[in-house]
């Protein structure tokens, strides 16, 4: 089916570039879609910039198809050109669709070696028009919980809304005087962003979160510098800065990513917990190798403002950055974690895909109140390579069902298995 598809699009191609060396003015006489189901006609023409009347080109074309192929609704897009005489003609895009009420899951263990889960259910095609809806229950030690919803085109085109609201309770390692203690963490938030499409690679999102932290000492050491009980309500600025030159085919994904998250965040209570800054970027690079094979990597840079204090930002979590090192280790004001896999597929069908990966994991932090040099401190640096499968159902968007096993390789080395739904990264 690929090997067809990948035809016509090279006939089209060829069609197409006969068409504008006889015919420099040709005109699209009508957009037509065809093979959608639950998403609708006039969504996908309102997104598409090829319309009726306008000059035939076929990069327009392709930027459409390669924009189609990235919604969680669409498993895979092709197009065809038809000439109705006088420079005139139809073009028509093919969808297939993804099955998208998709249930989430992520399965693993804490550092007390206790069960943990979280569960989700998640529409993201809405009414037809690439609306996310849904929520989540996590059971990690506490019970948290959350609502999502997402219209990135929900105004326009290029205009969209996100309002995401949650209830997360963790037990969580506060690290401190080279000692550890374990605090029962309640974050409470309401977000508000606005999202805007600026063109076919670039997009912004700028909002506001309003949240309230909770931390309550359950055991561990104590410091008379570090609360036992600290409730603080807090105002999270935020913009992202996406830009996105991916192209899908099913599994296989190959291009350019970045994306930029900064956030200025305040507090009512500035003497325990001030002010700061955060912000950082992840680099994801794919290539294709051969029918079968996919090279990924994801490079991510962060800096935080350098408050020395037990409740850094950023954090060394098995299922955030590092396969197999645990939940939540460590915690720092700036890091840089590099992840790098090779992806091959073991076996495929017409909706099914096995694959295999290999990976390596690495890292490093600034400790809380440290300096750039803390990157280069062997206890500080974490080094996880790994195996891994994937079970993919390639007409349920994000249906892919991953085992990592990751072995550390560096100081302090740990070992686990990490389960979850869709790519690692």
């Amino acid at each position: 089916m690929v090997y067809k598809h990948r035809v016509k699009i090279l006939t089209n191609l060829i069609f197409l570039f006969a068409s504008f060396t006889f015919a420099q003015d040709a005109i699209v006489a009508d957009l037509k879609i065809r093979g959608n189901k639950k998403l609708r006609t006039s969504f996908v023409k309102k997104i598409a910039n090829t319309k009726a009347g306008v000059k035939l080109d076929s990069t327009v074309i392709e930027a459409d198809i390669k924009l189609l192929k990235r919604l969680p609704s669409i498993a895979h897009a092709y197009y065809q050109v038809f000439s109705l005489g006088e420079d005139t003609y139809n073009v028509i895009y093919h969808i297939e669709e993804n099955f998208t009420i998709i249930p989430s899951a992520n399965v693993y263990t804490t550092n007390n070696d206790e069960f943990a889960y979280r569960l989700g259910l998640y529409e993201f095609n809405l009414f037809g028009r690439h609306i996310t809806f849904g929520g989540f229950y996590q059971k990690d030690i506490y019970n948290s919980y959350a609502i999502n919803f997402r219209a990135p085109f929900l105004f326009s085109k290029r205009l969209g809304l996100a309002i995401n609201y949650q209830d997360l309770t963790t037990q969580e390692p506060v690290f401190f005087d080279n000692t550890t203690s374990d605090y029962k963490y309640n974050n409470e938030s309401i977000e508000g962003l606005a999202l805007f499409q600026v063109n076919f690679n670039n997009r912004l999102e700028l909002g506001l979160n309003y949240f309230t932290e909770d931390y309550e000492y359950k055991s561990g050491a104590t410091n008379p510098e570090v609360p036992q009980q600290l409730r603080v309500h807090k105002l999270l600025y935020k913009i992202i800065y996406e830009y996105n030159d991916l192209n899908y085919d099913y599994q296989y994904v190959e291009g350019f990513k970045s994306i930029f998250n900064f956030q200025y965040v305040t507090s009512r209570n500035e003497s325990q917990l001030p002010a700061f800054l955060i912000g950082w970027n992840d680099f994801q690079y794919f290539k294709r190798l051969g029918d079968k094979g996919n090279w990924a990597n994801r490079l991510r840079l962060g800096v935080a403002t350098n408050n020395d204090t037990p409740f850094a930002p950023f954090s060394v979590d098995n299922n955030l950055n590092i396969r197999g090192v645990g939940n939540t280790i460590d915690r720092g004001t700036a890091a840089i974690v590099l992840n790098t896999e090779y992806r091959h597929t073991l076996y495929e069908k017409s909706w099914f895909s096995l694959q295999g990966n290999a990976f390596i994991d690495a890292g490093s932090w600034r400790n809380p109140g440290g300096d750039f040099g803390d990157f280069g401190e062997s206890q500080n640096i974490r080094v996880y390579p790994g195996l891994g499968l994937r079970f993919i159902h390639k007409k349920i968007f994000n249906a892919v069902f991953r085992i990592d096993y990751g072995i550390g390789v560096t100081n302090n080395a740990t070992q686990g298995l990490v389960f979850g739904i869709g790519q690692y990264f």
